[in-house]
């Protein structure tokens, strides 16, 4: 649920792109797996991203979803794929857990988004221990 004071910057599936050329790639029996991966990342694969929070919806019939607020984030890494129209991002947390996002669209976009809120929330944390709160 989302409160009146957060908004979205991004909310949907993974790049079409993804699935087509892993369609492409289906005609050889060595793509298959590759196909398979992008039909279930197509049909249940969601991504939230807002200026509070990134949630993702994923897995067999899109069961698991994960929540990750931007004072949790250490890192972000980022990677293109399909020619650069979309690309892969792995968040890495505080606690050196690891959150993979998958075909995301504009990701060049979407990572500068988050570096800025990751940026954002650090230095708020900053000013308010050297402020002693």
């Amino acid at each position: 649920m989302i409160n009146s004071s957060e908004k979205i910057f991004f909310e949907g599936a993974p790049a079409k792109e993804d699935l087509i050329l892993n369609l492409i790639a289906g005609i050889t029996l060595i793509g298959l797996p590759f196909t398979f991966g992008a039909l279930v990342r197509a049909l249940w694969l969601r991504f939230k991203i807002t200026n509070k929070r990134i949630s993702v919806t994923g897995g067999w019939l899109g069961k698991d979803k994960s929540q990750i607020s931007y004072s949790q984030i250490k890192e972000v890494r980022a990677i293109p794929r399909g020619f650069g129209s979309y690309g892969d991002m792995v968040l890495v947390l505080k606690d050196d857990a690891r959150l993979e996002m998958r075909s995301i669209p504009n990701f060049r976009k979407v990572e500068d988004f988050i570096n800025e809120k990751i940026n954002e929330t650090s230095s708020r944390n900053s000013s308010s221990e050297v402020a002693g709160f």
